[in-house]
C-alpha cells in the first residue's frame, strides 16, 4: 500500500474531463490482489471516520455535504452502507432524490435540494442530487437545452453560497464501465433477493450510455471548483471504491482541524455517587 493521494482523483477547475481515459478498475494506492487486506483496512477507516463524525457533531460548527452520483448500478447505496458503517446516526442524514413529485416540479429545481443541506454539526449524504437536473433532464430531453445549460452556473453559485456559509462540500462520481454495469444489472435478475432492485426502466439509461457519459463529463468539468470539488472514483472494484471514498472523506474532515468543546469547569472534582 502506498500513501493515498486524494488529489489523484480530483477534477481540477476548468479541466476538460474524458471519462473514457480513466480506468474504472484502477487501484493505484493498493495492491489489486490484496482484496482481503483492503477490506480489513476499510474497518480501520470506518473507525477513523466514526471518530471524526463524532468530533464534527460535538463541535457543532462545521457542516459537511457529500454528493454521490453514478450511472445506474454504480454503487451509490453500497458506498453509503459500507463507508458509513458504524457512524452515529445522530448528526448523519442520507437524502435520496428520486423522481420529483408534482409539488417539487411546481418549484425551481433547487427548491427540494436546499431544504436537505446540512446544519451545524451535521454530515449529510446526497444519494443523487441537483445534478440530475443537468444529467437525466439533458439526456431524456425533459427541458430545452438553453434552460439546462444555464444550470451549470446556477449550481456553481448555489454551492459557492453553501461553502461561503460554512459548508464543506465533497462530490463523488462513482465511475463504472458498461460491462460492469451489465453484470450488476444481470445479478439483480439472477438473484431472487435482488429482483426488487430491478425495473424495466433501468434499461433506458443503459441504452443511452454514450449520452450519459457525455453529460457527466460536461457536468463535472463545469462544476468542479476549489470549494466544491468533484472526485472521480474508479468503482468497478467495490472494495477499492470504498477505500477511496473513505480516504477522501477522512482526509477532508481531518483538514478541518476540529477540536472538542471545552469541558465545563470543576469536572475534575465531580465523583459519580454509588
Amino acid at each position: 500500500m502506498s500513501e493515498f493521494d486524494i488529489d489523484h482523483y480530483r477534477v481540477r477547475p476548468g479541466q476538460k474531463l474524458d471519462l473514457s481515459a480513466l480506468d474504472t478498475r484502477d487501484t493505484p494506492f493498493w495492491d489489486p490482489k490484496d482484496k482481503d487486506g483492503g477490506r480489513a483496512h476499510l474497518s480501520e477507516l470506518n473507525e477513523r471516520l466514526e471518530a471524526l463524525q463524532e468530533l464534527l457533531w460535538a463541535q457543532g460548527r462545521e457542516r459537511v455535504l457529500v454528493v454521490i452520483q453514478a450511472m445506474d448500478a454504480g454503487g451509490k447505496d453500497g458506498t453509503v452502507r459500507h463507508v458509513f458503517e458504524g457512524v452515529n446516526p445522530t448528526g448523519v442524514r442520507v437524502a435520496s432524490f428520486k423522481r420529483p413529485t408534482d409539488k417539487e416540479l411546481a418549484h425551481d429545481y433547487l427548491w427540494r435540494i436546499h431544504a436537505k443541506v446540512p446544519g451545524n454539526g451535521e454530515l449529510v449524504v446526497f444519494n443523487r442530487s441537483h445534478y440530475e437536473d443537468v444529467l437525466v433532464v439533458r439526456v431524456m430531453e425533459l427541458v430545452a437545452e438553453k434552460r439546462w445549460r444555464k444550470r451549470y452556473d446556477q449550481i456553481v453559485a448555489f454551492e459557492q453560497m453553501l461553502a461561503d456559509e460554512g459548508t464543506t462540500i465533497i462530490k463523488l462520481f462513482l465511475h463504472i464501465s458498461k460491462d460492469e454495469q451489465r453484470e450488476r444489472l444481470q445479478a439483480r435478475l439472477d438473484e431472487p433477493d435482488k429482483n426488487w432492485k430491478f425495473e424495466q426502466g433501468d434499461l433506458v439509461p443503459r441504452a443511452r450510455w454514450k449520452q450519459y457519459q457525455e453529460a457527466f463529463e460536461e457536468a463535472l468539468s463545469n462544476t468542479s471548483t476549489e470549494d466544491a470539488p468533484w472526485y472521480v472514483i474508479p468503482a468497478d472494484r467495490k472494495w477499492y471504491r470504498n477505500l477511496a471514498v473513505s480516504e477522501i472523506l477522512i482526509q477532508t474532515l481531518e483538514g478541518l482541524n476540529m477540536t472538542f468543546p471545552k469541558a465545563a469547569e470543576g469536572l475534575e472534582d465531580v465523583v459519580i455517587p454509588e
